[in-house]
């Protein structure tokens, strides 16, 4: 088939369907109700689906809080996914593949490396309710990390997220959901190899995983626990209630699953507690982690550093989207290191301000961010190290 001609079919197939239906995740193949550029097999033994999507940004941080000439810029393409999903034979033997284009998203300054592979997993679903999955995908951590990147009301993530997260690993992972009366209720587990993702070589030290989810309303409209900002304007009140924990053994990233190489291996202890409620149109999450390593500091022959993160962090969250599907938000965070590191990182607060307008829900949509680090938790203008900051991002996919 000519190049031509495949270019031919697969405007064919994007123009006759809608671009979008259900929400994103991470922890499943995107294979129900889900309308863009498709492909079924006339026996429906094969299915699959592709979708992009690209973050282009332009922003600016100041010289301090009160000098506000630009000293640092951030200009360039944030992320350029492709992803496909489907299932082989049968509904219930699914895949999921997402790779990334642009370096920032390679993790190439902290491994040296293209990492292009960002998800390569295989699902098998006894149930409706119960599957499990082998390979390369977000562990079952904290809310915020396992929202999609594409699901998120502000460019980025929190400090405390950037700090603390687990991420991706390769492994086998397990999820179930069922009810109690009224109450949903979801429980996630992971054993996985803890060295991150596309490694060559593994030591025989595991990451442990464990994630439950409490939902006493009910689920949320369009899994919208799983994507920030109320856009589905939630006609009852809904809220999911969450705590996880991971203990990873023998890590030799700085964090876990990401960062730059250790010296020596370190044994990793991460807790995480989250909450989201909505209702019509407001929306508001919280996000607390707290990590322990017994001895942070690495040394290698010459004497050079290399240390973990510890310490703790929260995230607040808050927004309303109004019936023009235009958002105002405000986030507060601070990340504090643990006395074991304090000679090395600063205390770090951050409040942002943020608006959005959704184009069509979180697949397109315009977003600029401004926001304020006050560091050491000192708020004022003339401390050292504060500063401002400015961002804007318009966010193409399907």
């Amino acid at each position: 088939m000519s190049g031509l001609k495949l270019f031919a079919i697969l405007i064919f197939l994007f123009i006759s369907t809608q671009v979008f239906a259900q929400s994103e995740r991470d922890e499943s193949a995107m294979i129900h109700d889900f309308k863009g550029l498709q492909y079924k097999s006339a026996d429906s033994s094969f299915y699959i689906n592709f979708r992009f999507r690209m973050q282009n940004r332009i922003g600016a941080y100041t010289n301090s809080g009160t000098n506000l000439n630009f000293n640092e810029y951030d200009v360039r393409v944030r992320r350029l996914r492709m992803r496909v999903d489907g299932f082989i034979m049968n509904p219930k033997l699914t895949y999921s593949i997402q790779l990334a284009f642009t370096r920032g998203d390679q993790d190439v300054d902290n491994t040296g490396i293209a990492n292009i592979v960002r998800d390569a997993i295989i699902f098998y679903h006894f149930t409706p309710n119960f599957y499990v999955g082998f390979g390369q995908n977000k562990l079952p951590g904290n809310r915020q990390r396992v929202n999609s990147s594409g699901q998120l009301q502000f460019a980025d993530r929190s400090i405390v997220n950037g700090a603390m997260t687990i991420d991706r690993d390769f492994g086998l992972k397990a999820y179930y959901r069922n009810k109690i009366g009224e109450m949903d209720y979801h429980l996630k587990g992971a054993i996985s190899a803890g060295e991150g993702r596309s490694v060559n070589s593994t030591d025989d030290g595991l990451a442990y995983t464990g994630r439950v989810e409490l939902l006493p309303l009910g689920a949320f409209t369009g899994e919208g626990d799983y994507s920030e900002g109320d856009l589905e304007r939630e006609p009852k009140p809904k809220i999911s209630l969450a705590a996880g924990y991971s203990m990873n053994k023998k890590t030799n990233r700085t964090g876990g699953q990401l960062g730059k190489e250790l010296y020596k291996p370190l044994d990793m202890a991460t807790w995480m507690i989250d909450a989201i409620g909505k209702y019509r149109g407001w929306a508001y999450s919280i996000e607390y982690i707290k990590r322990h390593v017994d001895n942070p500091m690495t040394y290698n022959s010459s004497g050079s550093l290399s240390y973990a993160f510890t310490g703790d962090g929260i995230n607040h969250q808050f927004s309303y989207v109004f019936p023009t599907n235009f958002e105002l938000a405000f986030r507060y965070s601070r990340l504090t290191p643990s006395a074991k590191i304090s000679a090395l990182e600063d205390k770090k607060n951050i409040l942002e301000f943020g608006t959005t307008k959704y184009l069509n829900k979180h697949r397109v949509k315009m977003q600029l961010n401004l926001n304020y680090m006050a560091a050491d938790g000192d708020y004022s203008l003339r401390h050292t190290g504060n500063r401002w900051g400015v961002l804007a991002q318009f966010e193409l996919g399907i």
